[in-house]
């Protein structure tokens, strides 16, 4: 769920919540939709993170070229005692879905809460936050998405934007769910307002479904799946090779969007699709702190370790 731990480690510790921008992307028919087609697949791998915590790390450096805004993306498993503790983060946001269980965030300025399964946790980070994420049940899961800021927006005030699963908008046609956690689909669209224009979807396809969803033609896309048949995930054209679980797809830019197919005879094929604007800065990252230059990633250090310019609340303040 953290990036970058053994530097973070140094600092403290380290990971994850703010507001977004609604965009227009819908369904569409097969018939005369060009589908984006697939130029990268990533097996996201098993790693530690955290205090005895189990992440499998779909997007990290290496994909940050292809899918700017993006910065990471931790499919995520935690149970008491093991979790996230008192860590530090500057200069992006980060969105927590929860898929099982349940996740009690606080920080430094007060705000406390807990979302369950089907909760959305989006936060700016901004100029400066520290916060704790500990596991609420036994068993608990779900995703961790970074998106970068814009250099105009990386020093703003930290801010919350938090849904409930009942807050998230959602459809269904033809053998497709979908909730719609930023952005639009089938029709509907998300309360959310995104800094950096993002679209966030999360699908669920019956045995032998298909849809189609546009994207605006100059974002990065990308899917992971979550769960999948054998053979069941097939992206871009219907003849391309089926995708397991746990796998990144990166789609090119263009065309109309993204197409997919459930091919499985027997079992549902779920996964998030996430599209954003690119940003087109430099990003010098370290560990929890995402920066522009590394005269800001060293002058980021130095308040987090003074208290100051944003983290003043830092040598006083730990979770409970």
């Amino acid at each position: 769920m953290r990036a970058a731990i053994n530097k973070a480690n140094t600092l403290r510790g380290l990971v994850t919540f703010g507001f977004i921008r609604n965009i227009t992307s819908m369904s569409s028919s097969s018939q005369s939709f060009v589908s984006r087609s697939v130029i990268k697949k990533v097996f996201a791998k098993l790693q530690s993170e955290g205090d005895g915590a189990v992440v499998r790390r779909g997007i990290s450096r290496s994909e940050q070229r292809l899918l700017d805004p993006f910065l990471m993306l931790d499919e995520f498993s935690v149970s008491p005692p093991a979790g996230f503790p008192d860590h530090p983060h500057r200069g992006f946001e980060t969105v927590t879905y929860v898929l099982e269980g349940g996740i009690t965030h606080q920080d430094f300025k007060g705000h406390k809460g807990t979302i369950y399964a089907g909760d959305v946790q989006w936060m700016t980070a901004g100029r400066g936050i520290i916060h704790s994420e500990m596991p609420e049940e036994e068993v608990n899961k779900g995703l961790q998405l970074w998106i970068n800021l814009s250099s105009s927006e990386k020093m703003i005030e930290p801010n919350y934007q938090e849904l409930s699963s009942s807050d998230i908008p959602k459809a269904e046609q033809n053998g497709v769910q979908v909730k719609v956690i930023a952005g639009e689909s089938m029709g509907i669209q998300s309360p959310v307002y995104t800094r950096t224009p993002t679209m966030f979807l999360d699908f669920t396809l019956h045995p032998g479904a298909q849809f189609h969803q546009k994207v605006p033609e100059s974002w990065n896309a990308f899917a992971y799946v979550l769960e999948s048949g054998e053979g069941g995930a097939v992206f871009g054209s219907s003849n391309s090779s089926p995708v397991s679980a746990h796998n990144v797809v990166v789609f090119g830019q263009g065309n109309d969007g993204v197409s997919v197919w459930n091919k499985s005879s027997s079992k549902k094929l779920r996964f998030v699709l996430i599209a954003g604007e690119p940003i087109g800065e430099p990003v010098v990252q370290y560990g929890p702190f995402v920066m522009n230059t590394q005269a800001e990633i060293d002058m980021t250090i130095e308040d987090y370790h003074y208290s100051k310019n944003g983290f003043e609340m830092a040598k006083y303040w730990k979770s409970q």
